[in-house]
């Protein structure tokens, strides 16, 4: 159980996306966890997934709870919803929970600044937690990255690689981009004009203020990330691997139960795990 103003709760959860892998993986997270339940899924109409049974398809036994493709038929019986899908989907959800008065975990990559924005605006009636990346260990790796550049930044060459499995669709990944944010903030550097994303063919001696950007997609990478600092003599890399998407399906669980006791507003996982 969550204790809340002193009394004990069993947060109920609804997963958006439940047929996806992040969906499935959230689910039999959930179903370990104690003081949150799973009550609830939905996915996109059209789905072959609707109808059939929650704890089956994602692995976990039957739950006698079929798969909706109508959030608004089945968020009163959830008090967090969390939803990793894309983000049209996203924009949509958040504005039912906005609607509904229930709070949200979200981890859909690829929100655009505008969307992000909106997304904000609805956080000012519910408590949104929203990451490009839930595990607890890039949310460190992304204080070491803001500590690094502040100390080398300015006189170190930056340069992101990431790494992930052939089935991803946005590229470069947003935890690459988030890293990227942090690196021209503390840099004092505006991203949108020192940001390269590859090389290819004569370009010329590299700009100071770059930060370079290089992506690999293949096979079934969780997800890599390395930041490197070059200088003169030397080179400082910090990276981070994911060995597999169960990080990034506790840590959504960790964020839907940290939530419940929090005003309305936008946080983030360095919020969750106490990073500032």
């Amino acid at each position: 159980m969550t204790t809340i103003d002193g009394k004990e709760k069993e947060i109920r959860a609804v997963v958006i996306g439940c047929g996806g892998r992040m969906g499935k993986g959230i689910i039999q997270v959930l179903s370990k966890t104690k003081g949150i339940r799973l009550v609830a899924g939905a996915e996109r109409k059209g789905s072959s997934f609707i109808g059939r049974d929650l704890g089956e398809v994602a692995g976990i036994g039957i739950t006698n709870t079929p798969i909706s493709d109508n959030l608004g038929n089945i968020i009163s019986h959830g008090d967090v919803l969390i939803d990793f899908t894309k983000p049209e989907a996203t924009m949509a959800n958040v504005e039912i929970a906005a609607l509904n008065k229930k709070d949200m975990v979200i981890g859909t990559t690829g929100l655009s600044q505008h969307q992000i924005d909106q997304i904000k605006k609805h956080s000012k009636d519910i408590r949104i937690v929203q990451s490009p990346n839930m595990s607890v260990g890039v949310n460190v790796l992304f204080q070491l990255v803001e500590d690094a550049a502040l100390a080398l930044g300015g006189n170190y060459d930056i340069e992101i690689i990431e790494a992930h499995h052939r089935h991803k669709k946005d590229a470069p990944s947003g935890t690459a981009l988030k890293i990227a944010e942090i690196l021209a903030h503390a840099t004092k550097r505006e991203l949108d004009k020192v940001a390269v994303y590859g090389r290819k063919g004569i370009t010329g001696e590299r700009r100071k203020e770059e930060i370079g950007i290089h992506v690999i997609r293949g096979g079934d990478i969780a997800g890599d990330h390395t930041i490197a600092f070059c200088g003169e003599g030397e080179r400082v890399q910090l990276t981070h691997i994911a060995h597999n998407r169960n990080i990034f399906a506790q840590g959504a669980v960790l964020a839907a139960l940290w939530l419940f006791d929090k005003n309305p507003g936008l946080y983030n996982m360095r919020d969750v795990i106490g990073l500032k």
